[in-house]
């Protein structure tokens, strides 16, 4: 009988070894972060810097839970980004199952917030307290991209702890593989959710 591991339990070296992850070399295999991004309109740069200014309010009393995080920070970039309208559609609480052959074990998981685009993933969001480093995340949104149903797509994942914002892309072929954007922050000066927002409007274009 597969032993059972909760998704929050596993890690980089579990994925490596039973399911060949590593670390896509080529910097063109995760572009779509990158330039060039689609330009934002006044009303969202307005909007965003209300979210900005909110959870700067909000950080006088830390740490900022977890469902605070999807009510202030993501929910209206979510909705910035169009995915609350078709062809997009929004689940949350979504069950996911992978197995790891070599180990005999079954990674169990619910995802954050999941966006579907024509029966196909398209981002997997992860949401964590304010006092959670985003990189600890890190392997437990992999196993949730990497249990896509759909192998011959990629799938893109976003964690965020309401201040930090890290992109993520895996694929299935040729090789299991992932590459991370860089790290954006709403501690930096200017305000960075433009760029994170323009990330996901890129997104909501693939496929």
């Amino acid at each position: 009988m597969a032993q059972t591991l909760s998704a929050q339990n596993i890690t980089l070296g579990n994925l490596k070894q039973t399911l060949g992850l590593q670390v896509a070399k080529n910097s063109e295999f995760f572009t779509e972060w990158s330039e060039p991004l689609p330009s934002l309109t006044e009303i969202e740069q307005q909007t965003l810097d209300r979210v900005k200014a909110n959870f700067q309010d909000l950080m006088d009393d830390p740490p900022l839970l977890e469902n605070t995080v999807k009510m202030v920070i993501l929910a209206p970039l979510l909705d910035c980004a169009g995915f609350y309208r078709r062809p997009f559609r929004i689940e949350t609480e979504t069950s996911i199952e992978i197995e790891l052959e070599d180990e005999g074990r079954i990674v169990r998981g619910r995802i954050d917030i999941l966006v579907v685009k024509n029966r196909l993933w398209l981002v997997v969001i992860e949401s964590k307290r304010s006092d959670f480093a985003v990189t600890r995340a890190i392997p437990q949104t992999l196993s949730y991209l990497l249990g896509n149903p759909e192998l011959q797509h990629p799938t893109f994942g976003m964690i965020t702890n309401g201040n930090e914002f890290l992109f993520l892309k895996a694929s299935h072929t040729p090789t299991v593989q992932y590459r991370t954007s860089r790290l954006f922050s709403l501690i930096n000066p200017d305000n960075e959710l433009y760029e994170v927002l323009a990330i996901l409007k890129r997104l909501s274009q693939v496929f």
